[in-house]
């Protein structure tokens, strides 16, 4: 495998609308983020992935792009910006922006010259389709919920938005919008950006027939990823745009790529693959609905284990993965994937260790470092993310009590991971000085940066050593290019792998379980590493774990 600069980085998602507020206006701010790159750098971060912080009207939290030139001003300058770049850079740092280019705002200087002419040259950066007996071109259902399609004004055709309908879609077709596209890629990369998340990238090859399909619900839709795994193609627009844009900046690329046909992660990620990695969603999807939130059934434990071992060995002769507990689009993970008696800290520390020593790259999310849990809000009214509502309705017409709603919201809602980082104990959790744009998670007394920092046992200080551990001279290769091997998968609630090359085997063991465990070891334990409790009880050839333990032994 050739080696590239990004394989032994540790990366950190920053969502910079709750990262932290300089001015007092409720909303976090480049300010807030570069007075933070140290806090950042201590923690053992390499590089920082920021949501969009582009010009938008925020009906999805940025996702909708007015214009790709500029900051937008509720986060600061593009001085700014650039000053983030050079103090990052300084600090040895790499910043990697969100690249949103299967659509844009309706607030786009394009889609309003389109608008103004439906059937001009701007009409055609678009999907603007006549519609079929006076109704919609055909029974798409967007992400979001509702028809994926909206009438254009004064016409008989309507525009396809496979999101809000505030976000048409971009036409990928049309070489023109290709070629704008990827000079703003190389505008950002010039000015000295290490590369993007690539969101929602696999949706802009769209089947130009948009057939109809049987609908999978009583709204007479069916969801618009049958026409995206249906539809062929899609690799001809993802090779152009690397091959325009980041091969010649040697850029990191992150793709969040849902839909991936069977067999085709060595496309994605392989030696010429579009991306640098995408991200492994197996876990996440395992808590889809049939219908909704409201029917999702709980997580079991070995279907969990289950997908990332796959995943694991799926990847390991083809590239790597980029392994995730939470981001901005899911619930936290210490609230979905640990069992109830393992909500603790000691879960915490285990849950992370499970993941960061996978073979991958490691994202954490704002947050995660210290723990941070899922919020529970009074009303719906203190939600703020679209999705969210419409899952809230769709429970009510499911016949759901508004209570019952509530819970499926509280389980599943991405506000969830939105909520402000908890800086401190002092008001607002030391996010801001004003109003915080979204509620503040109540516990933020008990779980907070500054009564965890530098305090030996919190989940923040453990977090520190094992992404010490992952990156030291001694374990570096074996924890970054070492096979992964599952172990003890026929111990009930046991999470164990080994990582190991020609010279090291290590083992990662973790009790998932409420009761003690005891392990027989398959070769002399030669050194304890990192543990989640005081004194790992390694005796003879046998490890025992008690309840939301992990160790990590070099054998």
């Amino acid at each position: 495998m050739e080696r590239k600069w990004w394989h032994d980085k540790v990366a950190y998602q920053i969502y910079p609308k709750s990262f932290l507020d300089t001015n007092g206006d409720g909303i976090g701010d480049l300010r807030g983020i570069i007075s933070k790159l140290d806090y950042l750098k201590a923690l053992g971060i390499d590089m920082i992935w920021i949501s969009p912080i582009y010009k938008s009207p925020f009906v999805d939290q940025g996702y909708d792009i007015s214009d790709y030139y500029a900051i937008a001003e509720e986060f600061g300058t593009m001085e700014e910006f650039d000053e983030l770049l050079l103090e990052a850079k300084r600090r040895d740092m790499h910043i990697v922006m969100d690249l949103v280019i299967n659509h844009c705002s309706d607030k786009h200087e394009w889609f309003q010259k389109a608008l103004a002419d439906p059937e001009g040259e701007y009409a055609e950066y678009f999907y603007f389709v006549k519609g079929k007996d006076g109704k919609a071109p055909s029974n798409y259902r967007s992400y979001f919920g509702g028809s994926a399609w909206e009438s254009v004004p004064g016409t008989d055709k309507y525009y396809l938005h496979m999101f809000a309908k505030e976000q048409p879609d971009l036409n990928w077709e049309n070489p023109v919008v290709r070629e704008k596209l990827f000079e703003m890629v190389n505008w950002w990369l010039d000015k000295g950006l290490a590369g993007f998340r690539i969101d929602a990238i696999i949706n802009i090859k769209k089947d130009l027939e948009f057939k109809s399909f049987e609908p999978d619900g009583p709204d007479g839709l069916a969801m618009c990823t049958k026409m995206v795994e249906s539809v062929e193609g899609v690799d001809k627009f993802l090779a152009e745009l690397k091959r325009e844009t980041f091969e010649k900046h040697d850029a990191f690329t992150v793709g969040e790529v849902f839909n991936m046909k069977e067999g085709a992660l060595e496309t994605f990620v392989g030696k010429d693959g579009h991306f640098s990695t995408i991200f492994d969603f197996g876990p996440q999807i395992l808590s889809f609905g049939g219908h909704g939130w409201y029917d999702a059934e709980p997580i079991k434990f070995e279907d969990w284990r289950s997908v990332i071992f796959k995943a694991q060995k799926e990847a390991e002769e083809i590239g790597f993965e980029a392994n995730i507990i939470e981001n901005h689009d899911e619930p936290r993970g210490a609230s979905r994937f640990l069992p109830e008696y393992c909500q603790n800290d000691m879960g915490k520390k285990m849950i992370a260790t499970t993941s960061i020593l996978l073979r991958g790259i490691p994202f954490i999310f704002q947050g995660q470092e210290i723990g941070m849990m899922n919020c529970k809000m009074e009303s719906i009214d203190e939600y703020d993310d679209i999705n969210t509502k419409d899952q809230y309705q769709v429970a009510l017409d499911a016949g759901l009590s508004e209570e019952e709603a509530m819970h499926a919201c509280y389980k599943h809602s991405r506000d969830n991971a939105r909520t402000p980082m908890q800086w401190s104990d002092d008001v607002q959790a030391g996010f801001t000085s004003g109003t915080p744009w979204l509620k503040v998670n109540p516990n933020y007394k008990e779980i907070n940066v500054k009564d965890q920092e530098g305090r030996e046992g919190s989940v923040l200080e453990y977090y520190k050593r094992l992404i010490a551990l992952r990156k030291s001279e001694y374990y570096k290769e074996v924890f970054v290019y070492g096979s992964c091997v599952p172990v003890y998968e026929d111990k009930d609630m046991i999470f164990a792998y080994y990582r190991q090359n020609e010279t090291q085997k290590i083992l990662i063991a973790a009790n998932y379980g409420e009761e003690a465990c005891t392990l027989k070891l398959e070769s002399p334990a030669k050194k304890i590493l990192l543990s989640n409790f005081p004194e790992p009880k390694v005796q003879g050839d046998e490890v025992i774990l008690a309840s939301a333990a992990v160790v990590v032994i070099e054998l």
